[in-house]
């Protein structure tokens, strides 16, 4: 599958990001042109050298200054007569923003104004960016990220002097797929622009995945630093046709919780975000009988969860182990008709499919077919063969 990463080694920032995609082969005069009809800005490309690294440097001069609030930004981009696709790019971005800052400063998302992130260069930052993914045609991609450096120190702003992440940039963070670490060099390497363009237009986060590449581009940063400072951004084929996938294993060993506690401890993980949730009976020391709680997670819901086992059982800890490359298939749900005696009868089937589109499984929802078998008085195993062999039949007509 097609595939952009960006590998944020250094950081990002809006105008790194821009850079990048221009020097991967997005053509620079409609970028341009974009930011400049945006906000009052001017935009300069150029090819400059960062330790060595021939990298496209976008810089961005702010002809006014200007503070908008939230609703006028929003009025903003939907006078700009943008593509559709880049219109709702830039607004969701800018909505990032405003749950960011709305949440710091406790005010509601109508009311809030921004400061530096509502300033002319942050406008023009984000449209180049949807534009330049657009030009590039890279929104039929996968976009991944590799983990993103934050640099280390305090930031000067509008509020006074802050510790790196900068509060906006790490309510960002923290509702994103994005994985961030700090860095020994001094400096804010992730700004809340660069933040909040990644958290929206990456669905995945880890390390390098297999990849055939195709193309590399360097966009450059305003920092001298001890390394580049550039953003790598690559495009490329995934060598497998599986999702990467990452995921904890979150276990723990009991020997005193009831069966009827521990049925509803699946229920009570399932309901709070667990992907998967199993009791194993074991032997413990001395002989005693016991059980292994297993619970697969996403990283982000990993805490919660933990502390729901711990609440429930009494377990004094729980294992954490990260599992970096899980291999899934693409789900969707379905329903599909059974016709039985005469009469129609809807069954939702799961289908799984690798990335090439090929049908890897289908099966039948269990309740689903339960209903059904149980109205008709027929075995239940007998509607889940009908309802599995219509979902097989409707996949291959859909492709």
């Amino acid at each position: 599958m097609k595939t952009l990463i960006f590998d944020p080694f250094s950081g990002a920032s809006g105008d790194m990001i821009i850079g990048s995609l221009i020097d991967l082969g997005a053509q620079k005069d409609p970028v341009i042109k974009a930011m400049e009809s945006a906000a009052s800005v001017e935009v300069k490309v150029e090819k400059i050298q960062k330790n060595n690294i021939i990298a496209t440097r976008v810089k961005v001069e702010t002809k006014t200054e200007m503070v908008r609030s939230y609703r006028e930004i929003v009025e903003h981009v939907k006078s700009l007569g943008l593509d559709p696709t880049i219109q709702k790019d830039a607004l969701s971005i800018f909505e990032i923003i405003a749950r960011a800052e709305s949440k710091i400063h406790g005010v509601p998302i109508k009311n809030l104004h921004f400061h530096e992130l509502g300033q002319e260069d942050a406008i023009a930052d984000v449209i180049g960016t949807c534009t330049a993914l657009n030009v590039l045609g890279a929104r039929e991609y996968n976009i991944y990220c590799t983990p993103v450096s934050i640099g280390r120190g305090y930031v000067e702003m509008t509020h006074g002097r802050l510790p790196i992440p900068a509060p906006a940039t790490l309510e960002i963070l923290k509702d994103s797929c994005l994985i961030w670490q700090g860095s020994p060099l001094e400096g804010e390497l992730l700004t809340p622009t660069g933040a909040a363009i990644l958290s929206h237009f990456v669905e995945e986060s880890g390390p390098f995945p297999l990849i055939k590449v195709e193309k590399i581009g360097y966009g450059a940063g305003s920092l001298n630093l001890e390394i580049p400072n550039v953003l790598r951004t690559i495009i490329g084929e995934i060598e497998d046709a599986l999702i990467r996938d990452r995921i904890d294993v979150l276990e723990t060993n009991v020997d005193d919780v009831s069966g009827e506690v521990l049925g509803n401890l699946i229920e009570e993980l399932l309901a709070e975000g667990a992907r998967d949730a199993a009791i194993i009976p074991i032997t413990g020391k001395k002989g005693r009988p016991g059980h292994i709680i297993h619970v697969i997670a996403k990283p982000e819901d990993s805490s919660r969860l933990i502390r729901k086992v711990i609440e429930e059982t009494g377990s004094l800890g729980v294992r954490v182990l990260p599992i970096k490359h899980r291999l899934i298939a693409q789900r969707e749900m379905c329903s599909v008709k059974i016709n039985i005696k005469g009469e129609e009868y809807d069954v939702q089937v799961k289908i799984g499919r690798d990335l090439r589109g090929e049908i890897l499984d289908v099966s039948a929802e269990f309740e689903d077919c339960k209903k059904v078998a149980h109205y008709l008085g027929v075995p239940v195993r007998d509607i889940i063969r009908r309802a599995e062999e219509e979902g097989w039949k409707n996949s291959f007509t859909k492709r």
